[in-house]
């Protein structure tokens, strides 16, 4: 029992580094984009396209990013087909899906760390030029900070202690086997549609910028299609999420009415010693 609680080490160990990859996403992905004084692009005459095409100081940064890119994705893809899972699982056991969202958080955080902005390119669109600069900044933080509210509400849903591997090596703690295996045939069925449980809030933090960019330009272009391609919801799928979203109401809805009960009954010291 002993050396099956150990394996909980390197389980939480991923869940923390996964934990710190997802503060640096929203640094990266929001944070940075939105805010003035962060790396989004100054407002500058930009050059023509024809002459910007041809620039290596513009060439070469997306050459770069295509490069990070390719490697998440090629590292996300390939490592969720059966024959990775199968090799993964032989050499980890049930810790293959704490290794798989390490890896993932690894070739993220690759990509953020060594992403090259594009300074020299074209803008698509800018607003952060007056009168426009601080409305459509303000418009767009709002409009991340409820995306990711959403984000961490679905993941919720979506039990993040399986999603990051650690209800796995829990469940072979107490000898309870796969927890993918105790859920019903609509969650599986689920799961397999979606390649991601966030689709349209991701592309919202990706394309809503004050200011895009050739580099955010290609970025979201490439995350869009790669989300698209294995988004594949149906009727079925939406009623099953809707069904699970009220029962996550009504749990929480029962517990705070459970609460309030007691209060009313002890006060609220006794209330909170309980």
């Amino acid at each position: 029992m002993a050396a099956q609680l150990l394996l909980l080490v390197p389980a939480l160990g991923s869940f923390l580094f996964t934990f710190g990859t997802v503060v640096e996403l929203i640094r990266f992905a929001s944070l940075r984009a939105v805010l003035p004084g962060g790396a989004r692009p100054e407002a500058a005459p930009s050059p023509e396209w024809g002459a910007a095409l041809r620039d290596p100081r513009v060439l070469w940064p997306l050459a770069v990013d295509l490069g990070l890119v390719t490697l998440f994705v090629l590292q996300h893809s390939l490592m969720a087909t059966a024959l990775a899972k199968r090799w993964t699982a032989a050499c980890f056991g049930v810790l293959q899906r704490s290794f798989y969202v390490f890896c993932s958080s690894l070739a993220l955080q690759l990509l953020m760390r060594y992403w090259q902005p594009v300074r020299d390119g074209p803008l698509l669109w800018n607003a952060c030029t007056e009168p426009w600069d601080t409305w459509v900044s303000l418009a767009c933080f709002i409009l991340h900070f409820i995306a990711w509210m959403v984000i961490f509400s679905v993941i919720l849903i979506f039990d993040y202690a399986e999603l990051m591997g650690v209800k796995q090596v829990y469940y072979h703690c107490l000898g309870m086997g796969d927890p993918l295996a105790l859920k019903s045939v609509r969650a599986v069925r689920l799961y397999s549609h979606l390649r991601h449980p966030v689709y349209l809030e991701f592309l919202l933090v990706l394309w809503v910028v004050p200011c895009l960019s050739l580099d955010r330009l290609l970025l979201a272009s490439l995350f869009t299609a790669y989300l698209s391609c294995g988004h594949a919801l149906d009727q079925q799928d939406y009623l099953y999420l809707r069904a699970q979203l009220e029962k996550k109401f009504l749990v929480f809805s029962r517990e705070e009415a459970a609460y309030g009960d007691l209060l009313a009954r002890n006060g609220p010291t006794q209330g909170k010693q309980s």
